[in-house]
């Protein structure tokens, strides 16, 4: 059986992904998030194949974390994160911005040079996958430290797959690019456009790892967005309100 981690099971998107794993039948899951009882949950519905960790990924142990999960699952093939936070703040909150970027710059760093190390150390082929954002397209000014971070995440995914080419691992990065995904991340009373489902994208997802993609814009409407997004003049972009309409 092949073996996957998928850190940010306990919700949304994660936690559907765990579920269709788990269902597969073929796949030893490892699942890890901040809370046991949802993870314990996971573990019930097979637990001769799914092994859970707590793993908070802003936590100083969270790497020692997954290597005691990857060590009790008996090696893995899949690295799937799936953590990240991120709200509207126009205001610039700074312990919003602050809580952003610990989860989606330190956090996520963390756990990908873990999961990196892993590969290199072992010399097995490897995925390492991540739930990114096409917010990452552009600075949005409602959501600015969210979608700088997700950039952020973009950037450095290329750089992983890079360095793995120079140091001959070999390792397949795969960077998910969601739009709007009806999970608790977006219950802020806040009405967003495009909205997907949370089963859907995680079987969209499943392909694009099982096809060992680069780069996935889940639904065609966000590719064409994100075209267009990308076509924009600097000087237009900043005049553009981009807001979603409070419920």
């Amino acid at each position: 059986m092949k073996r996957i981690i998928i850190v940010g099971a306990s919700s949304g998107i994660g936690h559907s992904l765990a579920m269709q794993y788990i269902a597969d039948g073929g796949w030893i899951v490892g699942v890890a998030a901040r809370r046991g009882d949802r993870l314990e949950a996971l573990r019930q519905i097979a637990p001769e194949r799914v092994c859970a960790e707590v793993i908070d990924v802003t936590a100083a142990d969270a790497a020692a974390s997954l290597g005691r999960l990857i060590a009790r699952m008996g090696g893995m093939d899949v690295f799937l994160l799936s953590s990240g936070v991120g709200k509207q703040n126009p205001i610039l909150d700074a312990s919003v911005e602050e809580h952003t970027i610990a989860t989606n710059v330190k956090g996520f760093t963390v756990m990908v040079d873990a999961a990196y190390r892993y590969f290199r150390d072992n010399g097995a082929r490897g995925q390492i996958a991540a739930i990114t954002s096409i917010a990452g397209t552009r600075g949005i000014g409602i959501a600015a430290s969210y979608s700088a971070t997700k950039r952020y995440q973009w950037s450095y995914l290329t750089a992983i797959e890079q360095l793995a080419h120079t140091q001959g691992v070999n390792l397949t990065v795969t960077d998910i690019r969601p739009g709007f995904v009806k999970t608790p991340l977006l219950d802020d009373g806040n009405r967003y456009p495009l909205q997907l489902h949370a089963d859907y994208v995680a079987r969209a997802i499943r392909r694009a790892i099982a096809r060992r993609r680069r780069v996935v814009v889940i639904n065609w409407a966000y590719s064409i967005l994100v075209f267009f997004w990308r076509l924009i003049p600097r000087a237009v972009w900043r005049r553009m309100v981009l807001n979603v309409e409070h419920q």
